[in-house]
């Protein structure tokens, strides 16, 4: 394992200069830190760089070989993470790829919030999630606060960028249905029966869906509150959202039953 003890080593430039979202997506790399976040991109195979202090640990990471494995003094882990309380261990990651869309889409417009985000991406892969569709002005995926706050769950859902105004255009014409999140003409999100083909469109914080969005909607469905409640953040009604349409998804309720 080599040694590093100088700021000014290459490598840690490199990892400094990840800090800056445009060089990041030049790259195709990110920064995580933390063992649990490193362990989960270890096992869905995006871990490429291993940085630590102390090697004196029991991990797999340190018997492959195919990792890139690099130990580093405190202080210049403390110059390189973005935590208040630095980890002992910081790794690259290559970005995501993306697949297929399935039939199960969420499309979020224009979230800002790293933590909603993170609690919607833990949300999708809890509730079975197909795909994960951002709009071009989501906060950035690869935000350090969004991934600590997925807590790692990134890893293991499609997630892509797009235009929304036109891949909205191309789900409806691949026979997709729209659902927009307004209570105004809207139906209750748990008496819908969702069609085999489907996606819900999560509006911004404060703003919620764009104009032009909602006029490619083809239903819209809300949840119902207590009069007392004026709403919910978007993390939390998105999470309720795809609990609703985890109950129309006959195999995954099957892992939890027995009688299928």
């Amino acid at each position: 394992m080599e040694i590093i003890t100088s700021l000014e080593n290459k490598k840690i430039k490199y990892i400094n200069k990840l800090k800056n979202k445009k060089f990041r997506d030049e790259e195709g790399i990110f920064v995580i830190e933390t063992k649990h976040l490193i362990e989960e991109a270890y096992k869905s195979g995006f871990l490429t760089e291993l940085y630590l202090v102390d090697t004196n640990i029991e991990s797999n990471i340190l018997e492959d070989d195919k990792i890139n494995k690099y130990q580093i003094t405190e202080e210049i882990m403390n110059k390189i993470s973005s935590l208040e309380s630095p980890s002992n261990f910081l790794g690259l990651v290559k970005k995501l790829p993306t697949l297929n869309y399935g039939n199960r889409l969420l499309i979020l417009d224009n979230i800002q919030d790293p933590g909603n985000l993170g609690t919607i991406i833990r949300s999708a892969v809890a509730f079975n999630l197909d795909t994960l569709i951002l709009s071009n002005d989501c906060v950035d995926l690869y935000n350090d606060k969004t991934i600590r706050s997925s807590e790692g769950m990134l890893f293991k859902l499609n997630i892509l960028r797009k235009d929304l105004n036109t891949f909205l255009t191309e789900l409806k014409n691949n026979n997709y249905t729209i659902y927009g999140t307004d209570v105004i003409n809207g139906s209750i999100v748990g008496e819908i029966k969702f069609p085999k083909k489907y996606a819900i469109i999560i509006g911004n914080e404060g703003k919620g869906l764009k104009s032009t969005l909602k006029n490619l909607v083809d239903q819209n469905i809300y949840i119902p509150m207590s009069p007392n409640a004026e709403s919910l953040n978007a993390g939390i009604a998105a999470s309720i959202i795809m609990y609703e349409m985890s109950k129309n998804d006959y195999e995954w309720l099957c892992m939890y039953r027995k009688n299928c």
